[in-house]
């Protein structure tokens, strides 16, 4: 029998692509990261990514508008750079869009692009558009950062504490529509302490940060009472899995936790939480439940193609 996609699911469908990709030497990071990186300057490389959103997968248009239509494609592709401890600086926006609809949803949609471009210092330098039944936004964005501020996944070392930014879960009563991309907040981090590995939550927060546990070929510890649940969660479990939360998740040793804590998390208007630890591969993916016993996770979050 043919084997399906759904047979092999996203993460399967990217390691096939990636194994069969070979860059040269002015790529320093290719698949595998939430951004690739280039280089570029002396000081200074290129952050490179791109992400989709699309009718019916990302969003249903009953129940948005156009504006959070456009913001979020711009936001999630800002999300990336900040996980990488970088700064946005140029975008390019492809849309296919029913010509069916009015001029003044194509409006709404722009300026739902602009203005989280203006509020970014993106520069919107181009594009391209095609008709669809189905409203797709495709946008490549790229970002700049100091090489000594580059965060990547794969940095994350055994005895590191984990932490989040924000409050995980309930993304889809409308948090995955408007968030703030935590740009200010990484660059804060990355220039005053020495960040280990980290990622943006857009998958779920167990499964990105076994993303980082596959990169940095270790295993976690995660403390089910100290995780920031929202509110608006449906429960626990589609907390950690549900993704959309698009909050920094990150990794630092534990004397530049205690500094962080002690200097800077009072003056940081985003909350911080330490969530677990980072131990050896061979300890597992783990759970310290409130009952006081450790249980494996189960690595679930959102993928394509399931």
């Amino acid at each position: 029998m043919r084997m399906k996609l759904k047979d092999i699911g996203e993460i399967g469908l990217i390691s096939r692509f990636a194994g069969k990709i070979r860059c040269d030497r002015s790529v320093v990071k290719g698949i595998g990261d939430d951004t690739a990186v280039i280089k570029w300057t002396r000081g200074k490389y290129l952050l490179y990514t791109c992400d989709m959103i699309i009718e019916d997968v990302h969003f249903r248009l009953k129940d948005v508008s156009p504006y959070q239509i456009g913001w979020k494609a711009l936001a999630r592709n800002i999300s990336d750079i900040a996980a990488m401890g970088g700064v946005p600086r140029y975008a390019l926006v492809s849309a296919a869009l029913d010509p069916e609809l009015p001029v003044s949803f194509a409006d709404g949609l722009y300026k739902g692009i602009k203005d989280c471009a203006r509020i970014f210092g993106v520069n919107i330098v181009g594009g391209d558009t095609s008709k669809s039944e189905k409203i797709a936004l495709d946008i490549s964005l790229i970002g700049e950062v100091e090489k000594k501020n580059l965060v990547l996944r794969s940095g994350a070392k055994t005895g590191d504490v984990i932490l989040v930014t924000g409050s995980i879960g309930g993304s889809f009563k409308g948090h995955h529509l408007d968030f703030i991309p935590r740009v200010k907040e990484a660059r804060d981090l990355v220039k005053r302490f020495k960040i280990n590995s980290m990622i943006d939550v857009s998958d779920g927060l167990v499964l990105d940060l076994r993303r980082i546990l596959k990169a940095s070929s270790k295993g976690a510890t995660l403390f089910e009472n100290a995780i920031p649940i929202s509110k608006d969660a449906g429960s626990f479990k589609s907390a950690i899995t549900d993704g959309e939360d698009f909050e920094l998740l990150f990794t630092m040793n534990i004397k530049e936790a205690k500094r962080f804590f002690r200097t800077y998390l009072s003056k940081m208007k985003t909350p911080v939480t330490l969530i677990g630890e980072i131990v050896p591969q061979k300890s597992g993916y783990r759970l310290s439940c409130n009952d006081g016993k450790l249980r494996r996770l189960d690595v679930k979050g959102y993928v394509h193609f399931k």
